[in-house]
């Protein structure tokens, strides 16, 4: 494989976001408001008392002290603990057409492209807010791109699997040049009432740009050297939230209709899996671990991303190897790995080698090796 580039990228930010403070003292009012009305049942043992949480526990659990979101009041109000985003009419952009487009022209610009120059639109995400029209489309649509859209789900994964699909629509003569758009509402599908998960995620967008080397005109081209994908199922992360729910009401609202995971299995499985899936797709392009002056991982937790690292390059990788925007993004699915790439990527020089890697529900994994060029 070889003479296709990632030659812009876009981030788009909400304008509110909430610190662990703010969301731990959220959390624990509506704790302690549980247990005060739950009293009676958790004395006889009938019920099990909640917990508070804290944000030395957050910090320490995954190394997130912020995340942005879309609307703030809804999520820390006790009585609610979910955003408030309005739906809107049909002849409106939708939300995630909007993300997609502010992150996009950033991307265009970053690579000294016009609309024109793009032949197609991909949008790929842990979760799409409908059905259908694709929001792909929408996006298209507003941007003035002729040509073609589609959207494509790989949980975390989604923008390494969409480089993987650019790839090849390029290399069959399909596109010129495809814009890909990350957007992640991911409060949307949180559970901010479970102790576990109520700090992990926030709301953001990505969009680069995919084209030949040859016509790349941007300050930041990265050579796609490989990429590669793998799947493995498992039931460790998963959200059972879809169009079937209504056909059987006595499940609508229940936990499982929310993300969900077993973290400590994730953890122990996740780990190795994609340690090696890294290590064998550097050995199979004759690379060494040694090689890699940066790895861009999937933003869903310090420790893990720690231990990735240490397995791939035999040794604890430095802040500058191994880049992290937690702290401020918290999880943002597909979009965390490629806001890691915008934010960490210029300082490097031509001829350095790098590595996107993203990972999680599925289990799915996606590892693209790159090469600076400009």
């Amino acid at each position: 494989m070889g003479g296709l580039v990632l030659s812009g990228s876009g981030v788009f930010t909400p304008a509110q976001s909430i610190g662990n403070d703010e969301l731990v003292a959220s959390f624990n009012e509506y704790v302690r408001r549980f247990n005060a009305t739950h009293a009676k049942a958790i004395e006889n043992g009938s019920v099990r008392a909640l917990l508070e949480s804290s944000s030395e526990f957050i910090v320490k659990a995954s190394g997130i002290r912020n995340r942005y979101v879309l609307d703030k009041h809804g999520i820390l109000d006790p009585e609610i603990m979910c955003p408030r985003i309005p739906e809107r009419p049909d002849s409106e952009p939708s939300v995630m057409a909007e993300m997609c487009v502010a992150a996009a022209r950033d991307a265009l610009a970053a690579a000294e492209r016009k609309p024109a120059d793009i032949d197609g639109v991909i949008v790929s995400c842990a979760n799409l807010q409908r059905a259908y029209p694709a929001v792909a489309i929408e996006v298209q649509g507003a941007l003035g791109i002729t040509g073609f859209g589609f959207d494509m789900n790989v949980g975390c994964s989604s923008a390494t699997y969409a480089i993987h699909i650019a790839r090849g629509l390029i290399e069959t003569g399909n596109a010129r040049a495809l814009l890909i758009c990350n957007p992640e509402i991911l409060t949307g599908h949180a559970n901010f009432r479970d102790r576990d998960s109520h700090f992990i995620f926030g709301d953001a967008a990505t969009a680069f740009i995919v084209e030949r080397r040859e016509v790349a005109r941007g300050a930041n081209v990265w050579e796609i050297v490989c990429s590669r994908v793998k799947s493995q199922f498992s039931n460790n992360i998963r959200n059972n939230f879809g169009f079937l729910n209504r056909t059987w009401p006595e499940g609508i609202g229940s936990r499982d209709k929310l993300f969900t995971q077993n973290g400590r299995k994730v953890f122990k499985e996740v780990v190795p899996l994609v340690s090696g899936f890294v290590q064998e797709h550097l050995a199979a392009n004759g690379l060494s671990p040694s090689v890699l002056k940066r790895m861009w991982l999937h933003q869903a937790n310090s420790n893990m991303n720690d231990l990735i690292a240490h397995k791939v390059l035999g040794r604890a990788a430095t802040p500058d190897e191994a880049p992290t925007v937690l702290g401020e993004y918290a999880n943002t699915s597909s979009a965390g790995a490629m806001i890691a790439f915008n934010k960490h990527s210029t300082d490097l020089k031509a001829g350095d080698y790098a590595l996107l890697c993203t990972f999680g529900a599925g289990y799915s994994a996606g590892s693209v090796i790159v090469r600076k060029l400009t």
